[in-house]
């Protein structure tokens, strides 16, 4: 909230909007880009720093002309988005950044010492499913914070599949596992978690044939079997393999 009692929100994930009482604003690119980058940071950062990070292939002269443009146009909002003083910027405190909920999220998920069941939703899976700003991959600093976020959702949605296996939901659970072997075909871990998911809910076909994609799909990309922890899993699976 911010303190002309206005709710402004910004969504990174999947892709970029900033909303004012939930009614998108419009921004240019420019000024897209630094609000994002600010909100990733998450902490005050000197304009040099900024500007060269945002424009690094061009003179500092001219580094400094496109971060003081893009304040400007980040200015005509008509609402105070980004806190700066002479030597520092840092997006508004008052914004709500959904990365930063749902990297939250995903750490108390992983906090094996924490019980997590008001969190265990379908708007939590839905935010750990999805990536940070897809479309900007050309940014070098932006593919940096997107792999970091990449592989704490996957973690994430693998504890959020196992506690929701534990807890009965079996439903809930496999669509957790689901989720995290479309981010992530390759990663056995995903696959693992949903195999147990499907044999919790005495699924054993189904587990049968998810271990059969993993393994399909790591001989196809990377020439592997699947690791024997996942192997043992499945009840009888090497009499079916051998039958097949």
């Amino acid at each position: 909230m911010s303190a002309e009692g206005h709710v402004i929100t910004l969504r990174l994930l999947k892709s970029f909007a900033l909303s004012v009482d939930h009614k998108r604003v419009p921004l240019s690119s420019s000024a897209q880009r630094l609000l994002a980058f600010l909100a990733l940071q998450d902490m005050p950062r000197t304009r040099t720093y900024v500007a060269g990070t945002l424009w690094p292939d061009v003179t500092t002269p001219r580094a400094n002309a496109n971060l003081r443009s893009s304040l400007w146009r980040a200015t005509r909002t008509g609402h105070q988005v980004i806190d700066a003083s002479t030597q520092e910027l840092a997006i508004s405190k008052h914004i709500g950044v959904d990365i930063h909920e749902a990297a939250t999220r995903a750490h108390q998920l992983l906090d094996m010492s924490r019980s997590c069941d008001d969190i265990l939703t379908a708007q939590t899976r839905a935010e750990l499913s999805a990536d940070l700003l897809p479309e900007w991959s050309e940014n070098e600093w932006v593919l940096i914070e997107q792999e970091q976020y990449h592989e704490l959702r996957l973690y994430a949605l693998e504890a959020m599949t196992e506690r929701l296996t534990a807890a009965g939901r079996h439903g809930e659970a496999v669509a957790a596992g689901l989720a995290a072997v479309r981010a992530e075909p390759l990663r056995e871990s995903a696959h693992r978690v949903l195999v147990k998911a499907h044999l919790a809910a005495g699924n054993r076909g189904a587990a049968l044939r998810q271990y059969e994609q993993c393994r399909r799909i790591l001989l196809e990309e990377l020439g592997l079997e699947p690791s024997q922890t996942l192997r043992i899993l499945v009840p009888s699976l090497s009499s079916c393999l051998r039958k097949a």
